[in-house]
């Protein structure tokens, strides 16, 4: 996984919501969950750990704990930059994290030669009684290209407002059976596309985590909520490219 040079974009799928994104030589994380198994949930295959090297930030959209997965973070430099949204960065500085900028929708943090601006989600981000209250997030990011993560949101109309984007990064599934409110279904995010006007999709938010007492899933069944996204996107936006990534598969943006 060699690091990009300044002027070329990739993003490698490392899983879930996780998604190594280099551009203009910057290498960015989003929502690092790499574990064998976080709280009920079982991983399929593993993470590879060089996605976790030489990042300059790292990128959470919301503190459920399949996104803001602390025995994750604790394999990172302390001094690594975490973006988070605002009120969840007293959870990591008490886990002696020392670069922690706190951002609300529309504010923006420099991260060398790209910029990162907190995007609104449609997501319900509580993490219990005890946890931040702070909201959900997605991330614009600007360099050379202009790269959506989405986060975890349903659909909502101000998505229009980011377009044009050269990709995003849209999540299209969960790791359950049923997807609750504050999701987007594979319908819905082929909807987004229309909305977001990107050049190429990637789907993100599917395969990695089912629950460990249901029966395994298998290969076919992991890729299906993807795979129906990228058919239902060449019906509704046509002009996009879809590509579906396995987890570790990498795309350079053309």
């Amino acid at each position: 996984m060699p690091d990009a040079s300044p002027g070329i974009a990739r993003v490698t799928y490392v899983g879930h919501a996780t998604v190594l994104v280099e551009v203009d030589g910057v290498r960015l994380l989003t929502d690092p969950v790499v574990r064998r198994h976080v709280l009920h949930l079982r991983r399929s295959g593993v993470a590879a750990p060089e996605a976790l090297r030489d990042l300059q930030a790292v990128l959470i959209s919301h503190a459920h704990w399949d996104h803001l997965d602390l025995r994750s973070l604790r394999r990172l430099p302390r001094d690594v930059r975490l973006v988070v949204p605002r009120d969840a960065g007293r959870l990591l500085r008490r886990k002696h994290f020392t670069d922690v900028v706190e951002l609300g929708a529309g504010e923006k943090s420099e991260i060398g030669a790209v910029a990162v601006t907190a995007t609104y989600a449609e997501h319900d981000a509580g993490r219990g009684p005890l946890g931040p209250r702070s909201p959900a997030l997605g991330y614009l990011i600007t360099g050379s290209k202009r790269i959506y993560f989405a986060g975890d949101t349903d659909l909502f109309p101000e998505m229009a407002s980011l377009a044009p984007v050269d990709l995003a990064l849209l999540p299209v599934a969960g790791w359950g059976p049923r997807l609750p409110a504050g999701h987007l279904t594979p319908l819905r995010a082929a909807e987004a596309l229309r909305l977001l006007q990107p050049r190429q999709a990637v789907p993100i938010h599917w395969g990695t985590y089912s629950v460990i007492t249901g029966r395994r899933v298998s290969d076919a069944e992991a890729r299906a909520p993807a795979e129906e996204f990228a058919r239902l996107a060449s019906a509704l936006a046509p002009a996009v490219d879809v590509r579906v990534l396995a987890p570790g598969e990498s795309l350079t943006l053309d």
